[in-house]
């Protein structure tokens, strides 16, 4: 580590905080952190692209943040070309060895990471060992899949953490997280929203050959990886449900985790129907620019239940993926029947009185400035031994006692 070095003129370096993204969506969420991080004088921004993002398969989506003008420090290969469990947990060994590799050359001060996936996990174990403080965005969240495992492995590694809500912050309370290091800064899809004009509901139309005067459907689905057949027989049941209602759709491909091919596949049989178009990547602003002409999302993706609430988009959410996870009144949780699944879609496009109570109380809310305070956080805090020394502060409170019993807090 090389924090706050001075050089020869006796002036203070900038302190290095690394960011590891491994997913387009990740990193639509640490974009605004990054700009905000570079923006700040006393902060030098350090990238690591890996996992998804090197995968021509899965879009190549490198590319896409080599566009929006940032510099790529160090490029990790850690994804194993399988579908199977054993492969994911591969890729985090490759992970762990690349990124420490990776830390070795680039001397972070602080690394920063966001979420619950492989790629995070493996820098987040890389860093620790190695002593490096660790800033971890999106915990205290709750989800139905080993993501959820993943999440809160992070946190327990993490010595500096930006909660979204009260609600997760207190879960990190309870895990034994000290208080002092948790932060309350909001929801970070709001500094792209607020900030960023989208594309006008005539030319996104026009670009991904859609109809605004007819109903929008957008739709993504990832495997369960604690119930990968499950989540295939669900994503069957929702491809079918897609042609029987036989509306325009787009459809983005799915993760790289454990049974993604195998749902891919199931996708790519369906998507030969005329109204379903397929892709396996969009960028951000076409994404939030689809969203805001949407009649409805269906799948099982967390964007869903932290992004779409911010358009007022209906969303159908279809099986255990998600479970625990805070939600909003645009959500409706439905098993994974293509007859279900239907039914649901039919009323939330016709019946337009339901459709306005499901979105016309909503809670969630942001300011635009929550990179700017992440960032304000990693530049001021002091690291010192009481950073990298953490303590349990009290017994731990398991997660899925919240999905169980619900949170009035979290609606």
């Amino acid at each position: 580590m090389g924090d706050d070095l001075t050089c020869s003129k006796g002036l203070l370096m900038p302190r290095k905080v690394c960011v590891v993204t491994g997913t387009r969506a990740e990193y639509g969420l640490l974009k605004p952190m990054m700009l905000a991080i570079r923006r700040m004088p006393d902060l030098e921004l350090q990238l690591i692209v890996t996992g998804m993002h090197l995968v021509p398969e899965f879009g190549f989506t490198v590319d896409e943040i080599e566009h929006d003008g940032f510099d790529i420090d160090m490029r990790v290969e850690m994804m194993v070309a399988n579908d199977t469990s054993s492969a994911m947990a591969k890729s985090v060994g490759l992970g762990v060895i690349g990124i420490t590799q990776a830390f070795e050359q680039l001397r972070p001060d602080i690394l920063l990471v966001l979420g619950d996936r492989v790629e995070p996990l493996a820098a987040a174990i890389a860093a620790s060992i190695m002593n490096i403080p660790i800033a971890h965005s999106g915990g205290g969240q709750c989800s139905g899949s080993v993501d959820n495992s993943i999440r809160h492995a992070i946190t327990k590694f993490a010595h500096i953490h930006f909660a979204r809500t009260p609600l997760n912050a207190e879960r990190l309370r309870q895990i034994g997280e000290e208080a002092w290091r948790i932060h309350i800064v909001g929801n970070i899809c709001f500094d792209t929203i607020l900030h960023s004009k989208l594309i006008a509901p005539r030319d996104i139309a026009e670009k991904y050959s859609l109809n605004t005067s007819k109903p929008i459907l957008l739709a993504i689905f990832h495997p369960d990886t604690l119930a990968v057949d499950e989540s295939v027989t669900e994503a069957v049941a929702l491809c079918h449900a897609i042609v029987t209602l036989n509306e325009q759709t787009i459809f983005i491909y799915p993760n790289a985790d454990a049974g993604g091919r195998r749902i891919l596949k199931v996708i790519q049989e369906h998507a030969r129907h005329p109204k379903i178009h397929l892709y396996t990547s969009i960028p951000q602003i076409d994404y939030y620019s689809i969203m805001n002409i949407a009649s409805l999302m269906l799948g099982n993706s967390s964007s869903g239940l932290i992004e779409a609430p911010a358009f007022g988009l209906p969303v159908i959410n279809i099986g255990n993926r998600q479970l625990g996870r805070d939600r909003f009144s645009n959500v409706v949780d439905v098993a994974g029947e293509e007859t279900q699944i239907v039914a649901t879609a039919k009323r939330i496009l016709t019946d337009h009185e339901y459709r306005r109570k499901l979105t016309d109380s909503q809670s969630i809310s942001g300011d635009g400035k929550t990179g700017e305070r992440i960032a304000r956080i990693l530049s001021d805090i002091e690291i010192s031994d009481r950073l990298l020394h953490k303590s349990l502060q009290c017994a731990m409170v398991a997660c899925w006692a919240d999905s169980q019993q619900g949170s009035s807090s979290a609606r």
